[in-house]
């Protein structure tokens, strides 16, 4: 029993065999699965893929890359687009320094406009973090994000970071970042946070977990980093510890009628 919190299944990389990848992820005990918009098409997209398939919920927001396009009219549109009964977080939303794809200022500016749009529609966050822990907590902190709380996806920051989080209402998702090679320090912070604040994701397409890096990811591929999480807590069943991610997801996101 698994959810993978944060997929992007409407990418065009799954257009010829959509199907398929959902039919594994079924088969795989991938339960649901959450497509995250990252921008506003992309957010009408996530929502369409939830639209026509039961086990797929939906996320809206602006993408840090993509905050350089984002205007009033943009966050009035994903605001209309929050009312569909499958849209369950907000985001992915954040800050990312190591490409700047989109200046600082606007960053920061549209980050905290956008959790204040999360917090008006009551929805949680799905926060995209990159070479910008400081910034990432003080907004968050300063914002009031501990409202509505939500996940810090694809989390690749240090212990500290991820109890700073957790203390503000924050569950932590991991990748198949988790399975790498040079993962070791983010293993040792998974092996110290409670379980109950943990997630699991692909992130897919990308972050494709060991053993099957250099392919497309997939949802199917979620129980390769669901194992190494449970791996690193011994003292629990490694199905009750695959268990607990997908009931941490159902809690934040509303969605238990799919356990």
């Amino acid at each position: 029993m698994l959810i993978d919190s944060h997929t992007h299944l409407y990418d065009p990389a799954y257009d010829a065999d959509r199907d398929d990848v959902i039919a594994r992820a079924h088969d795989a005990g991938v339960k649901a699965m959450i497509a995250v918009g990252c921008d506003l098409e992309t957010s009408r997209r996530a929502v369409e893929s939830a639209d026509r398939n039961e086990m797929i919920y939906a996320t809206i927001g602006v993408h840090p890359h993509e905050v350089k396009h984002c205007n009033d009219s943009t966050l009035a549109a994903l605001e209309k687009l929050s009312a569909h009964k499958k849209v369950v977080g907000y985001g992915e939303i954040g800050l990312d320094y190591y490409y700047l794809h989109s200046p600082k200022e606007a960053q920061l500016r549209q980050f905290r406009l956008q959790i204040g749009l999360a917090k008006t529609l009551g929805l949680p966050m799905v926060v995209h973090s990159r070479d910008a822990k400081e910034d990432t907590l003080a907004v968050l902190k300063e914002e009031g994000g501990e409202t509505v709380g939500g996940v810090m996806h694809c989390f690749t920051g240090d212990l500290e970071m991820a109890r700073a989080a957790i203390g503000m209402n924050f569950f932590i998702s991991f990748s198949g970042v988790l399975t790498f090679a040079n993962a070791r320090a983010l293993r040792e912070t998974a092996r110290a946070l409670p379980l109950d604040r943990m997630m699991v994701e692909t992130d897919c397409p990308y972050l494709t977990p060991v053993p099957h890096r250099g392919r497309r990811n997939e949802p199917a591929y979620l129980p390769h980093t669901a194992r190494i999480l449970a791996g690193l807590h011994p003292d629990r069943p490694p199905d009750e510890v695959m268990k607990m991610t997908a009931d941490n997801a159902a809690r934040l996101f509303k969605i238990n009628k799919c356990l």
